[in-house]
């Protein structure tokens, strides 16, 4: 029986188009409202700041507009599944821990949150146990620390953690 809900469409092909199609049309739409603030013209020293951008986001409109324009007439009978509700978990497994983490960098900086999200991901998906998950999230923050902050000098997104240990 769980079988069979796995297998339900969660989303039809039309709808998956025409939602990105309007969502690239929005990110396009912002790239030239952003291009005009700067500048899109042809200055007398040559272009400014906005000009190339202006135009590869009014590219990004026109083409996700002819995309939304083609998914608008996709017919029922064609609209098939874009994805099932199982495929659709496995990939939200995945996507809300990674967002998650993504949004904590800032606030809890990259090494922690990664240290942390390494060893959740192990032990979650992988079943390893907790000793081998935290093992393998520090040691990869750690090869991170040495890597990027003492041998190439790069500074990367530290948070309260880190600074008591004097990585500021």
């Amino acid at each position: 029986m769980s079988e069979d809900r796995s297998s339900r469409p969660a989303c039809a092909r039309k709808s998956a188009e025409i939602a990105v199609a309007l969502l690239l049309v929005l990110l396009g739409a912002i790239v030239i409202y952003d291009s005009l603030r700067l500048g899109a013209r042809w200055g007398g020293d040559g272009p400014q700041p906005g000009y190339f951008p202006f135009y590869v986001g009014l590219l990004i409109c026109l083409s996700s507009a002819l995309n939304l324009l083609k998914a608008l007439t996709i017919r029922p009978e064609r609209d098939r599944a874009f994805v099932e509700v199982g495929q659709l978990k496995l990939v939200l497994v995945v996507l809300v821990p990674t967002v998650i983490y993504v949004g904590l960098v800032g606030w809890l900086g990259i090494y922690f949150s990664s240290a942390v999200f390494v060893a959740l991901f192990m032990r979650r998906l992988g079943k390893y146990a907790w000793w081998k998950a935290l093992a393998v999230g520090v040691g990869n923050s750690v090869a991170f620390l040495l890597i990027f902050e003492v041998w190439f000098q790069v500074p990367l997104p530290k948070g309260p953690l880190e600074a008591l240990l004097g990585l500021d």
